[in-house]
């Protein structure tokens, strides 16, 4: 449970944020997002970690910063940029330990992601009691590893309830 008296973090797994929500038809709202994660889990800063810079996504980085988000960068040498994918997740687990010991200004952590290769950070998180939510894009994209985890400890971003509060409003025509 988050209390509201307390300030928290979240990292986001851009990539995953992005194929989890586009595989299941919907789009989230950024501006939207960001004050979700500041009304229902007081997040004071929420970290949101992109695989590569490309000019052709500088209207998405922008976007991201004016909705409130740190926006981070992996980095790749020239050789390999536009050919690998995102693989954020050293980076997050990095940023993630590196608070934890370096800063005492925070609560608890939120993770936005379904990858399981955060099962380790996230079993210590709650080992520790510093675990806000793993907020998991949608069912289908959650790893299996987290079969175990407390549903306290965890939600559904594609639910109808919380698409209507993050997402932008259905196309007209759509279902």
């Amino acid at each position: 449970m988050i209390h509201m008296n307390t300030v928290n973090l979240a990292f986001i797994d851009g990539q995953n944020l992005h194929l989890g929500t586009m595989h299941n038809n919907w789009k989230i709202d950024y501006k939207k997002f960001r004050v979700y994660l500041r009304d229902k889990y007081n997040v004071a800063e929420a970290y949101y970690h992109l695989g590569y810079t490309d000019e052709t996504q500088q209207g998405l980085y922008n976007n991201l910063q004016k909705a409130g988000f740190i926006v981070m960068f992996r980095e790749h040498t020239s050789s390999l940029k536009g050919t690998k994918k995102g693989n954020v997740d050293t980076d997050i687990v990095f940023e993630a330990m590196k608070a934890l010991i370096e800063r005492s200004d925070f609560s608890k952590i939120v993770l936005v992601s379904g990858d399981g290769d955060y099962k380790k950070l996230v079993d210590y998180l709650v080992t520790i009691n510093r675990l806000g939510k793993i907020l998991f894009p949608n069912r289908q994209f959650a790893s299996s590893l987290y079969r175990n985890l407390e549903p306290a400890h965890f939600d559904y971003l594609n639910t109808a309830a919380i698409q209507a509060k993050i997402g932008y409003p259905p196309k007209k025509g759509s279902p």
